[in-house]
This record gives C-alpha cells, sequence and structure tokens, in this order.
C-alpha cells in the first residue's frame, strides 16, 4: 500500500540548495498512472540552469517556487486510473517529460511538441501557457512518486535498467534529429560536441540507425579513443575543434564530399563559428538540425543555403512513441548503451550530485538519483 507521504527535494530560491521535506504522495486523475520511481537522471547543466535561468531564457517560464525539479524520472507503476487501456501495476516504465494540452490544433493534428502550451514537466515551459501546465502537473522526478498521463509511458524491457532509462531525454533529443534529416545506412554524419551528454546519444543512435560513416568535433582528446572504439574502426573520426578549420578537415576524411548531415549538440556557450563551419560541410541537399542550443544571433549565408538546397532546424525533445522506439531497439541489442557509467546518489544527496556534475568522463557519465 503507498504510503500518504513521500520525500520530495523542493528548489525555494534559484541558486540554493533543495531541501528534502515530507509532501503528500499525489493522487492520480483517471487517465494517469503513480510511478514508483527507481532512478531520475540528473541535467549536467542543472545548477547552473536553477541559479541563471530567469536571466538566461526569460521567455521560458519555471514552475511556481517551491517546486520539484527532475526532468527524466523511470520506475514501476504503483497505481492505474479508471481509464487506462495499456498499463498494469508493476509495469517497469520511463516517464516522457513532455506535456501538451491535447485540444489545440497542433495536438488535435497529432503534432504534440507544436502544442500550444508545450511544457518539461519538472524543468521548463516553453510558452506563455506553461505556468497553467506546471499548475496541473507539479511533481517532478525528484521525489517517490509522480503522477503521469498514459500517453507520456515508455514501456522498458528487462535489459534496459532505470539508470540507463534516465538518460533517454538526451538520446531521445539525438533520435528525433537523426529521424527528422533521414540518417540511415546510406548516410554520413557529423557530429558537432560528439563526446558530451546529447552528442554520444548522437553517436549511440546513428550507430544504430546504420549511418555508414560517423564524423566528429570536440575538445576533449582525452575521450576521442573512447568514443571511437564504439564501432569498428575507422568507421567513427574525430577532429578537434580549434585546429584546422572544421570544412577543411571533413572535406579530407571524406575525400571531398562532404557530409548529409549535421548534428550540432554544442551548448548555449559554445562559439558560433563552430556550427557555421560545420554547416559549410554539408553537401548539397544537407541538413543540419540544431539540438544544443547555441544562443544568440548566427550569421548565416542564406544565398549559399539556397544555392546548395541546404536545410537549417532546430529540433525539440522527441515523442514518447520515439521514446518506445528506442526501448524496443534496446530489447533487439540493435541500440547498445552499455558504455554509459552509472553514478547514483541517494534522494538527500541530490545538492551535491547537482554541484559535482562537473566531475565527469564526457558523456558517458550518467549522474542519477535514485530516491
Amino acid at each position: 500500500m503507498t504510503a500518504n507521504t513521500m520525500r520530495a527535494a523542493r528548489l525555494y530560491e534559484g541558486g540554493k540548495p533543495m531541501v528534502i521535506e515530507q509532501v503528500p504522495t499525489p493522487g492520480i486523475r483517471p487517465t494517469e498512472v503513480l510511478v514508483k520511481i527507481k532512478a531520475c537522471g540528473i541535467v549536467p547543466n542543472l545548477h547552473n540552469i536553477l541559479t541563471n535561468w530567469v536571466t538566461w531564457f526569460p521567455h521560458s517560464p519555471l514552475p511556481k517556487l517551491p517546486a520539484i525539479f527532475g526532468l527524466d524520472p523511470a520506475g514501476v507503476v504503483e497505481a492505474v486510473g479508471d481509464q487506462v487501456y495499456d498499463f498494469k501495476v508493476g509495469d517497469r516504465v520511463y516517464v516522457n517529460p513532455g506535456r501538451h494540452c491535447g485540444s489545440c490544433r497542433a495536438c488535435r493534428a497529432g503534432n504534440t511538441i507544436a502544442c500550444t502550451a508545450y511544457t518539461f514537466n519538472g524543468y521548463f515551459g516553453f510558452t506563455a501557457k506553461s505556468p497553467r501546465i506546471f499548475e496541473d502537473y507539479p511533481y517532478g522526478g525528484l521525489c517517490e512518486y509522480i503522477p503521469a498521463p498514459q500517453y507520456s509511458l515508455v514501456k522498458l524491457p528487462d535489459n534496459l535498467s532505470f539508470e540507463t532509462a534516465a538518460r533517454l531525454g538526451y538520446l531521445g533529443t539525438a533520435y528525433k534529429a537523426l529521424l527528422r534529416a533521414g540518417a540511415g545506412p546510406g548516410s554520413t554524419v557529423l557530429i558537432n560536441g560528439i563526446s558530451g551528454t546529447l552528442g554520444l546519444g548522437a553517436v549511440a543512435l546513428a550507430l544504430a540507425m546504420g549511418v555508414r560513416k560517423i564524423l566528429g568535433t570536440a575538445r576533449n582528446q582525452e575521450l576521442f579513443q573512447k568514443v571511437k572504439d564504439l564501432a569498428a574502426p575507422g568507421r567513427i573520426e574525430i577532429h578537434t575543434l580549434g585546429t584546422l578549420p572544421t570544412q577543411e578537415w571533413a572535406s579530407e576524411v571524406t575525400q571531398g564530399e562532404g557530409v548529409d548531415i549535421v548534428i550540432d549538440a554544442l551548448g548555449p556557450g559554445a562559439p558560433h563559428e563552430s556550427l557555421i563551419q560545420s554547416l559549410k560541410c554539408l553537401n548539397r541537399g544537407g541538413h543540419l538540425i540544431n539540438i544544443g542550443a547555441i544562443a544568440g544571433d548566427v550569421p548565416i549565408d542564406l544565398h549559399w543555403l539556397m544555392d546548395n538546397d541546404v536545410q537549417l532546424s532546430g529540433s525539440a525533445w522527441f515523442t514518447t512513441g520515439q521514446g518506445q522506439a528506442m526501448a524496443d531497439m534496446v530489447e533487439s541489442g540493435v541500440l547498445d548503451l552499455s558504455f554509459f557509467e552509472h553514478t547514483t546518489f541517494s534522494l538527500e544527496d541530490v545538492n551535491r550530485a547537482i554541484t559535482g556534475i562537473e566531475n565527469r568522463h564526457g558523456g558517458f557519465s550518467n549522474y542519477v538519483i535514485c530516491p
């Protein structure tokens, strides 16, 4: 029987430590399930975000404080609502934090990520309607139990651990971008920031999707060989940023062919030059998709884009269906995620986990809270 109260990490003020408190265990609506959380991922830059978000991204609302954050929870279904159809108590699940209204034109057309109220449960919102979503879904993953809409649930196979499932957010972001670009066996892909949290996920998914050649840029040379070892010799090539211009290096590696797809996984603090150079690596008809959120105005030669039939686009998050596809690929053995190095913390150690996140091995490290 579920307890009446649960432990939760609550943030009262940006930049201050979270406080572990006893709060009422949430109830569920008829179309929801209650998930007992086994692992919740920690966003690598969570400390910076919680400290500086209001200044950096004032247009993207946060939940009203005090709030329970936590973006990527995975666990076991503890209870199901009367109108839940395909889940039962005991199911192992990942909870996609993307919340949508279900009634706007985009939602009714099936494009839920374009929802006019789209919001990350336990993190931040994308629109002016997000505060209402936060009121409806006030529980992030840094607690013991979370109510989750049945539309948000990914069924986990037995060979996908909760700790690894708590990384599905970053993996799914890369997966959706690769799908949008049409990645497959005939593709050559360049990943900007290949050894980072987003970039390494793009590598794993590109390999699973049969991409024939993967190029990457990064700065941490200590991780280069570790990334290359994820595939057969020669399938992954990595360039050190800040040396030869990326487009010259890519031309040499591909013998002048260029690349079909660029996945830019560099973060908001990265220089624009890295994106611009990788854009010029594209062959005719190529596609660059930004998932790393390089900030600010980037100078783009639109005439060159037009003449070369090149696409430049952004991609936000992923659908629950795409999350299920990744879980199914793990189950079948096509997607290998065994390279993750899990570092787990109790809920009481959440502040130490957040502030110590920089001491990691690029995207190989996976920090999770296990309540």
